[in-house]
């Protein structure tokens, strides 16, 4: 079994946003990975973009394009958005890199305090954990994606929230659990008891 590209486990790999969305669905809701994603996903505040970019500097681009769209749009429509982007920054480390160019996208648009960017892919690693690490599937997702949230509502979410700084162990600990092949199965809809 390979988990470079999640979609060969079962997802329909010809249409990435169904993948991610099942994805949010049976392991983000499903495992309770981040308490305040439900909310948003039934009120259906969630826009899925699928990027067509083949290049860093493509996505760059349109990473601001949609910076400057979920800042300007109501959050009772788009609270959050997720960019997949099957097509570029495949390989972790370029993703992992890549990141501060969506820092630097957010500085030049004058957007630090009101929008961040959080990540996501299909090989997430933790630095000094391995990479086989149960932990690691806590970010793991089946394409790489741009998740960019609002940080009003991050920070209204964190104080409805008895203990957030309990959230990333209790994660850990979820995987820790269910182990890799778990994953797997909820992913695939076979454990989703």
């Amino acid at each position: 079994m390979t988990d470079s590209v999640v979609t060969s486990e079962g997802l329909p790999a010809e249409d990435p946003v169904a993948a991610t969305r099942l994805w949010l669905q049976r392991i983000v809701i499903g495992l309770n990975l981040c308490p305040f994603a439900k909310a948003v996903y039934v009120k259906e505040q969630v826009r899925y973009v699928l990027s067509d970019a083949t290049t860093p500097e493509a996505l760059v681009e349109q990473l601001a394009e949609e910076l400057v769209l979920l800042r300007d749009a109501s959050p009772e429509q788009i609270d959050t958005t997720l960019i997949i982007h099957p097509d570029v920054l495949t390989d972790f480390l370029d993703y992992n890199d890549f990141l501060d160019n969506a820092d630097a996208a957010i500085e030049a648009l004058d957007l630090q305090g009101i929008l961040q960017v959080a990540s996501f892919h299909p090989q997430y690693q933790f630095e000094g954990v391995a990479p086989d690490d149960a932990s690691n599937y806590t970010n793991r997702a089946p394409y790489p994606t741009l998740h960019l949230l609002r940080e009003d509502s991050v920070a209204r979410a964190v104080d409805a929230f008895p203990d957030p700084d309990v959230i990333v162990e209790r994660n850990i600990q979820t995987l820790d659990r269910i182990g890799v092949e778990g994953w797997w199965r909820r992913l695939r809809g076979q454990d989703l008891s």
